[in-house]
């Protein structure tokens, strides 16, 4: 049985719900991802909210026309104000990240995504700074400047990959990067601006990136990257499968800006991992599953230890089209939720992570330990996995000897996610799979969606108690702890209640 010491060890870093990814911009104009932003909000609290495309054509931002051999450009925010109000009504902030670029102002026709996202540089970098420039000015006008500095401002996205970047061309990115910033620091110096934003697997960028900044003098602000754990696709039709590293691989990425900036000029800057997952494909099954939300667990509960400003799940939403529309309800998409707003179970463990205090007793393989400012200590608990296909054990048992004040016992609230609990991928796979399931599919979906909820009374001795977790395979389980005072008066019998067993 573990000991948990009465004193805290460390503070709850809030890195953990800094910020939500969203697929491309577009998207949140539908009427289903608003909702789902509604949701998060209310059960997790995200602050911020990145995504691609700000400047895709479904975006409307940037046009332009030719009559007579006159070329007329024009700037549309409409629905670019739809969708930060949207944000900003749900209480996120954006975290903008600039691309990709318009067709009209593209130098080649490469694209990536299902989408057509154009990957190119620039035609004229004079053009695409005015688009910027035209752009965060708007912002400024609707939102104030005090809101709008409070936005980090990424430049592209993963330019280390040809598939996100021409040629992957590393000084022509610098070059983007050096123009954005100083665009943008131009509008005003509160503005934030930062990047590589690097994929994982190609941190021989930072020090060229670093050399770069130093030695142009390029503004910054902070450095971002990406974190994933999963092995390559292994290809069927319309999904992947891929193993996965385990998940300390996750928190070690997280580290990694930090290390390899150490000794530049760019030591110190905050950090954003504005993306990360088990697998970077939106087809890969892991994302459904309650192993996900087991394989996360000490992800969450450790990252921000690292020292990052955020860590950014990628993505709240399975409205998300990267490689199509998706075949079935559950297909594997990247989001916390599904179409028709079900939770998976990791969106549970992300509410879960919401219920948590802020000062951390213990921290351990298995659990997290905080206490409240009223007195409620919580615990979050979760069978270890360690990325492999198969987990060997069916059950995993957490002991723990807490301290619990100001009562003369604890009342006991457990909610439980597992295989069978609180899993609505388990129920589909129960009903046959339904690639479109009926209005009656989806109301069952969200019984079985709902977290198993228990309660019990332990007994307080010496400030303490004991609390013995049996989970079940690949189980999160949320336990909160209220110290509590007998009220029962003299007179009370509940045995002469009729039908009444203690």
């Amino acid at each position: 049985m573990h000991h948990v010491p009465s004193v805290p060890v460390s503070q709850l870093s809030n890195a953990w719900r800094a910020c939500i990814g969203t697929g491309r911009m577009g998207l949140s104009l539908w009427a289903g991802h608003g909702e789902a932003l509604r949701l998060a909000a209310r059960d997790i609290g995200f602050e911020y909210i990145r995504g691609h495309g700000i400047f895709h054509e479904d975006m409307g931002i940037y046009r332009e026309t030719e009559i007579d051999g006159a070329k007329t450009v024009r700037y549309s925010f409409l629905y670019l104000d739809q969708v930060f109000d949207s944000y900003l009504d749900a209480g996120l902030k954006p975290l903008l990240e600039l691309g990709f670029m318009p067709k009209d102002l593209a130098s080649g026709e490469d694209t990536v995504f299902w989408w057509e996202g154009n990957i190119t540089p620039p035609a004229s970098y004079d053009a695409w700074c005015e688009l910027v420039e035209v752009t965060l000015t708007h912002l400024i006008e609707r939102y104030g400047i005090d809101e709008v500095a409070t936005w980090p401002i990424e430049v592209w996205n993963e330019p280390n990959l040809t598939v996100f970047w021409k040629d992957a061309d590393q000084q022509e990115y610098f070059r983007l990067y050096e123009r954005t910033a100083r665009a943008i620091k131009a509008i005003d110096e509160r503005l934030q601006v930062g990047g590589p934003v690097l994929s994982p697997g190609s941190d021989e960028w930072w020090a060229p990136f670093a050399a770069f900044i130093e030695e142009s003098g390029a503004p910054i602000d902070f450095v971002s990257r990406h974190a994933y754990t999963s092995g390559p696709a292994q290809h069927v039709p319309f999904g992947v499968y891929q193993t996965l590293m385990e998940p300390a691989a996750l928190v070690n990425q997280f580290a990694i800006p930090s290390q390899y900036l150490a000794d530049t000029a760019l030591a110190g800057l905050p950090v954003h991992i504005s993306e990360f997952n088990t697998s970077y494909r939106p087809d890969s099954p892991v994302h459904d599953t309650a192993y996900n939300a087991a394989y996360l667990a000490p992800v969450l509960a450790g990252g921000g230890a690292t020292g990052v400003e955020s860590f950014s799940y990628w993505t709240i939403s399975d409205i998300f089209e990267e490689v199509g529309i998706p075949r079935a309800l559950f297909h594997g998409g990247f989001g916390l939720l599904t179409h028709g707003n079900i939770p998976k179970p990791t969106y549970h463990l992300y509410s879960f992570m919401a219920q948590m205090g802020r000062d951390i007793l213990a921290l351990g393989e298995d659990h997290l330990v905080t206490r409240h400012e009223d007195g409620r200590v919580t615990v979050l608990a979760w069978q270890p996995v360690d990325g492999s296909p198969l987990t060997l054990n069916a059950s995993h048992t957490v002991a723990l000897n807490l301290p619990v004040t100001g009562g003369d016992f604890a009342y006991v609230t457990r909610r439980r996610v597992n295989e069978t609990l609180g899993n609505a991928f388990t129920a589909w796979q129960r009903m046959g799979r339904p690639a479109a399931p009926s209005r009656r599919h989806m109301e069952a979906l969200r019984l079985a969606a709902v977290p198993a909820l228990e309660n019990l009374a332990l007994p307080v001795t010496d400030g303490r108690t004991e609390l013995t977790l049996e989970l079940a395979q690949h189980e999160v389980t949320l336990v909160e702890l209220i110290p509590a005072v007998d009220h029962t008066e003299p007179w009370i019998d509940d045995t002469r209640i009729p039908g009444y067993a203690k």
